[in-house]
């Protein structure tokens, strides 16, 4: 491996794309450390790091880590990318209900080009709606943070004229994030990668110098001072491993149907009488339901919380208390919204149909299914069993942070790169950017990352060998997944014999 990292280096092409990736990464990262004039941070920051851990300031936890901290420091790019995903989420699902961005989608690269500017339009109203919010909260910082935020213990953020303030952050913030976007644009067309993911995912790695500092602190603490041993680092350790694993079998998974195409006759040629196979991931969906569960769980807990506190009603105070993590009410519904959502997701972006009549169209059939309806009937049938799979090891990755931050008291910012939302985003944006690297370095006659089996999808091969890979495969999920069970199971159960 580090011979291929070697050998990306040798390449002209690729190493230009390498160094401009860096290069606008760093521009990133610089733009996440200036603050908004006007803006004291201090306070922000002085409250977070008192609340990490606990229910307050749950409601820009999750979005301060896809900015990468830029929200808690008060900078340009506090917005971050998710206003374009936000937008680009939006139209992708409007284009599966709305008959002319439909017809766009299937123009070509005209259409996209249309969508695209659409998407960026869009990105600026949305930049503007949660820019004006966001400051009028930083004003007022009870109405974002609660009662837990005090201003006479913590100090103003605002600390000039609000009104001027107002305007003019609105208009860093929108330009922050629009430069965000172009630079996203910009390493996806001339660099490497993804370039809107890059951004989430920097973003997300961002914190691990200060992850590694708590680590050994925990770890290694100074005289006097309680913390884990070096048996307990053992076991976080091989966690960590097996969980890094589980993501990666979660993200690489996927069900390969075979199909055969039939022999044509075109003037003087013979074509197709060919064997490929139709990849279907197990997590189709991606990180997709663990974002709409994670935003959604939120505002029923502000909304009851603040209507039981205004009409003195104690059963809405206390439902509100058990919608926060470390209830099960929290986990129980964080398992349905995820369940509910990667079936939704996959009714939305998965079109068994529509396969079916290309499949049909070009000559291609699944051997033992007729083609046309009978063939979607069949992909949705495996489909549908499938998203099952996925969602439960999506529920299973997303409570292990918390299972380490509530149980076994770790502190949050180890506890993250244990699961959660930002390690599906992180494992998942390596792997792509390293299939794209390997991609260059096998044109090049040089080796891949790995000796034994490519990155990349293997080529079409037998039929019954290929199913028995992905049995195999799913096994070995599934025995990994057993296996972090087990281990929280032990720890907990260690957990409770010494409290009681």
């Amino acid at each position: 491996m580090l011979s291929a990292f070697t050998n990306s280096l040798k390449i002209p092409e690729l190493r230009s794309r390498i160094f401009y990736t860096l290069a606008l990464l760093f521009v990133a990262r610089v733009g996440a450390h200036i603050p908004l004039p006007g803006l004291d941070p201090h306070p922000l920051q002085e409250f977070f790091k008192q609340q990490a851990g606990s229910a307050g300031g749950a409601l820009v936890g999750l979005y301060n880590m896809f900015t990468g901290g830029a929200l808690v420091k008060g900078a340009v790019f506090a917005l971050g990318i998710m206003p374009y995903i936000s937008a680009s989420i939006i139209f992708q699902l409007m284009t599966a209900v709305v008959p002319m961005l439909s017809r766009l989608q299937q123009e070509g690269d005209v259409g996209r080009q249309k969508l695209t500017q659409y998407t960026r339009y869009a990105t600026v109203v949305i930049c503007l709606v949660q820019g004006t919010l966001l400051i009028l909260a930083l004003e007022n910082p009870s109405r974002l943070f609660g009662p837990n935020f005090d201003v006479n213990l913590y100090g103003p953020i605002v600390i000039v004229s609000k009104g001027w303030f107002l305007v003019t952050s609105v208009i860093f913030m929108t330009a922050g994030t629009l430069l965000l976007m172009w630079l996203g644009e910009q390493i996806t067309q001339r660099g490497i990668g993804n370039g809107v993911s890059l951004l989430i995912t920097i973003g997300i790695l961002a914190d691990i110098p200060g992850a590694a500092t708590a680590t050994y602190q925990l770890f290694f603490p100074a005289i006097g001072v309680a913390g884990l041993g070096v048996p307990q680092a053992i076991v976080m350790t091989l966690l960590f491993v097996l969980v890094t694993m589980g993501i990666i079998m979660v993200v690489q998974g996927q069900r390969k149907i075979p199909v055969q195409y039939a022999k044509r006759v075109v003037g003087n040629k013979v074509m197709g009488g060919q064997s490929s196979f139709l990849p279907l991931k197990v997590n189709y969906s991606g990180v997709m339901p663990v974002i709409f569960a994670s935003a959604i769980l939120l505002f029923p807990q502000q909304i009851f919380s603040q209507v039981g506190a205004a009409f003195n009603l104690k059963f809405l105070t206390e439902l509100s208390q058990n919608l926060l993590r470390g209830h099960w009410v929290y986990y129980s519904s964080y398992g349905v919204l995820i369940l509910f959502f990667s079936y939704f997701w996959v009714s939305v972006m998965f079109k068994p149909i529509q396969i079916a009549d290309d499949l049909k169209k070009y000559g291609g059939y699944i051997p033992g299914v007729r083609p046309g309806e009978p063939t979607a009937h069949f992909l949705d049938f495996i489909m549908t069993r499938m998203t099952l799979a996925g969602a439960l090891f999506l529920t299973i990755i997303a409570v292990m942070p918390d299972v380490l931050l509530f149980e076994l008291n770790v502190p949050q910012r180890i506890a993250i790169f244990f699961g959660g939302t930002g390690m599906l985003i992180t494992v998942g944006v390596i792997l792509d950017t390293m299939k794209q690297i390997e991609t260059f370095l096998l044109q090049r006659h040089y080796d891949g990352f790995l000796k034994k089996g490519r990155i990349r999808a293997r080529s079409p091969g037998a039929t019954a060998i290929g199913e028995a890979a992905d049995i195999k495969t799913v096994g070995k999920l599934w025995l990994v997944l057993g296996i972090i069970f087990a281990i929280g199971i032990i720890a907990w159960s260690v957990k409770y014999f010494q409290t009681h």
